[in-house]
């Protein structure tokens, strides 16, 4: 019997999660499995896998043929190199302890890369949260300076019609200043004539006198 291992779909439209399998090549795509050795959920950034990677070995010594996802996945998880070292042993190019080593080795190395794939995602997810933030505040601080001068100005504008009207009474003063200085320029004018009609009188009476004695 010809078994692959494959993605069974599960999950929610728009939203798939899988199932990976060892089928039979002749059944359907979603249909009868003979084991569940892992999932895949693509949905996580980083992808989030799950594998039975001693029954993913024994399938591939069984001679299972996984397709290009499920491979993908198997290298990721590290069931190839398992695989092979596996087959370096049975050929006695190296010993069962150098080959859990070597794939020790490899685990450690690979944990490390996830990780700090991880962390990196973590850091810039924290920082376009900072950001964004930061963004809203700046713009809720616009927001408050702007409603405070629309209602500063809105007071002002009531405060101006309902001030007083302010009469004009300096005006009427300087009127009164201007009628009362005329007269007293007319009288002063007039005072030089009754001087000079009083200049002229005097003669006038002197010589009336001296006809008199005469």
């Amino acid at each position: 019997m010809s078994v692959k291992i494959r993605l069974q779909r599960h999950g929610k439209k728009g939203k798939p999660f899988y199932w990976v399998v060892a089928a039979d090549a002749r059944s359907k795509r979603d249909g009868k499995y003979l084991e569940k050795i892992g999932t895949y959920n693509p949905n996580t950034n980083p992808a989030t896998i799950e594998l039975n990677l001693d029954s993913a070995v024994q399938w591939l010594h069984n001679g299972a043929q996984p397709t290009d996802t499920a491979r993908a996945i198997l290298s990721y998880k590290g069931a190839l190199l398992k695989h092979h070292l596996d087959g370096g042993v049975r050929k006695g190019a190296l010993t069962q302890e150098q080959a859990d080593a070597k794939l020790a080795t490899w685990m450690d190395e690979k944990t490390g890369k996830v990780d700090a794939k991880k962390d990196n995602l973590s850091k810039a997810q924290a920082d376009a949260k900072a950001k964004a933030f930061k963004a809203e505040q700046e713009v809720n601080a616009k927001r408050i300076a702007a409603a405070a001068q629309a209602e500063a100005d809105l007071i002002a504008a009531e405060e101006a019609a309902n001030a007083p009207e302010v009469e004009e009474a300096p005006e009427v003063e300087a009127a009164a200043e201007e009628v009362t200085e005329a007269p007293a320029e007319v009288a002063t004018e007039e005072a030089p004539a009754a001087e000079a009609t009083t200049e002229q009188a005097a003669p006038a009476a002197e010589e009336n006198n001296e006809e008199a004695q005469a």
